[in-house]
């Protein structure tokens, strides 16, 4: 599976756990079909889900004028995969992760929503990269 496919089932998943409260077995359930075994979609689903409090942080620490609960559920779901991925899986470019998050954003999110998460992800990147 192409890891722009599995970052597009993390996010209906994540959103499923954010917006439906269903538990994260069971949405991992419904974006994954039978048999088939993705560890990127699995670790990248389950890497999000295990740290949303530090996700959630960290995003929110770089928002200008908003807070996480009044961000537009596909941008604030897209912003803490995108996190999880530049904080945790070190083998992936900053720069993949942001571009890839905007490219998803064109096609899920509003008109706004592209430019917003590029500037969000953005900042973290300084951010991570000044620690």
């Amino acid at each position: 599976m192409k890891r722009r496919t599995a970052r597009e089932k993390v996010l209906q998943g994540i959103f499923q756990v954010d917006v439906g409260n269903i538990e994260p077995n069971e949405a991992f359930l419904s974006i994954v079909k039978q048999g088939e075994d993705d560890g990127f979609l699995k670790t990248l689903f389950f890497g999000t889900i295990d740290h949303l409090t530090e996700l959630d942080e960290l995003i929110g620490n770089h928002l200008e004028n908003w807070t996480l609960d009044r961000l537009g559920r596909v941008d604030r779901n897209l912003l803490r995969i995108a996190t999880y991925e530049m904080v945790f899986e070190k083998d992936i470019p900053y720069s993949v992760s942001i571009n890839e998050a905007v490219e998803i954003a064109k096609k899920y999110g509003d008109e706004e929503s592209p430019k917003f998460i590029n500037g969000v992800l953005s900042k973290i990147k300084n951010h991570l990269e000044s620690e």
